[in-house]
C-alpha cells in the first residue's frame, strides 16, 4: 500500500460516510479532501518531542506504540468552506463549528479505524494512538501529539496560535496511524517550526480569551476560557476556532 492509495481510500470514505455531514443543520460536508503524509518511525524528531519544552518525557515514540514500527502515517482533514465561513464572525463559536468540532471526531475516529483495518488487510500491523488504551492526557498534554506528528511528516509548520499551517490552511483536524508498513516518506519542505507563519498577528484580536499575544500563545489561558465560558454554554459540545478562521492561514499558507 502506498500514500496515493491511502489518500484515495480516505477521499472515498469521506465522500460516502454519513458521518461526514450533519443533517439537522443542513451541513452537507464537514471535511474536504485530506492531505496525507508519512514520517519514518525512527525520525530523530520524534525523540525530540520527549524534551520538556516540546511535549514532555511522557510522549511515546512510534516504536513504543508499536515494536517494529516503520512509519507514522499522518493526515490533515480540512474543514469545509461551510464550517469555516460560519465561524468567521466575532464572539462565541458558531453552532456549525461546534458540530464540526465534536461530530468531526466521530468521522475522524471512523477514518482512523478504517485505514488501520485496510493496512491490516494488507498484512501490516497498525496502531491508532488516540484510540489505544495506553493513550493519556496529562496537564493538557497527551502522550501522542498528532500536530507534531504531522509536522514531522511534512504536512505543515506551526503558527503563532499553535495551530499547524498546511497548504490547505490550519482550520481542521489531524489523524495518525503507526504501522510496520514500508510507506514512502514525504519530505519536509521547511526547516523551522514556524516557517509558514508570516506573523501577521491576525489571530491575536480573533482570540476571545486573549491567550494569543505577539510573544506566543498561553495554552492554559485558552484551556481555561474553554472550561469557563464554552463548555457550560454548549455542553456536550465545545470548541472555539476563532484563531483558525478569518485569518490569512485559514485555508492556505499565507503569502
Amino acid at each position: 500500500m502506498n500514500l496515493v492509495t491511502i489518500t484515495s481510500l480516505a477521499v472515498d470514505f469521506l465522500d460516502k460516510s454519513p458521518l461526514n455531514r450533519v443533517k439537522e443543520l443542513g451541513i452537507e460536508r464537514i471535511y474536504d479532501i485530506p492531505l496525507v503524509g508519512a514520517a519514518r518511525a525512527d525520525d530523530p524528531l520524534f525523540a525530540k518531542l520527549k524534551e520538556p519544552e516540546v511535549v514532555g518525557p511522557h510522549h511515546l515514540l512510534p516504536s513504543e506504540w508499536l515494536p517494529g514500527a516503520r512509519a507514522a502515517l499522518s493526515y490533515f482533514l480540512p474543514y469545509s468552506w461551510e464550517i469555516r465561513e460560519a465561524n468567521r464572525s466575532p464572539g462565541l463559536p458558531d453552532q456549525k463549528w461546534l458540530y464540526g468540532r465534536i461530530e468531526c471526531e466521530a468521522v475522524n475516529n471512523a477514518l482512523r479505524e478504517y485505514l488501520a483495518a485496510e493496512l491490516a488487510r494488507e498484512g501490516h500491523h497498525a496502531v491508532v494512538p488516540p484510540l489505544d488504551p495506553r493513550y493519556q492526557v496529562e496537564k493538557k498534554r497527551s502522550n501522542w501529539s498528532e500536530r507534531h506528528a504531522a509536522y514531522i511528516a511534512g504536512l505543515g509548520t506551526f503558527g503563532l496560535s499553535k495551530s499547524l499551517i498546511t497548504e490547505k490552511g490550519c482550520a481542521g483536524r489531524y489523524g495518525s496511524i503507526i504501522t510496520d508498513a514500508d510507506l514512502e516518506i514525504t519530505p519536509r519542505p521547511y526547516e523551522g517550526v514556524y516557517d509558514y507563519c508570516n506573523y501577521c498577528y491576525a489571530c491575536i484580536p480573533r482570540c476571545p480569551s486573549a491567550a494569543i499575544q505577539e510573544e506566543g500563545k498561553n495554552i492554559l489561558a485558552c484551556s481555561d476560557y474553554m472550561d469557563r465560558e464554552i463548555r457550560p454554554r454548549f455542553a456536550p459540545r465545545y470548541g472555539c476556532g476563532k484563531c483558525q478562521t478569518a485569518v490569512p492561514c485559514e485555508d492556505s499558507i499565507p503569502g
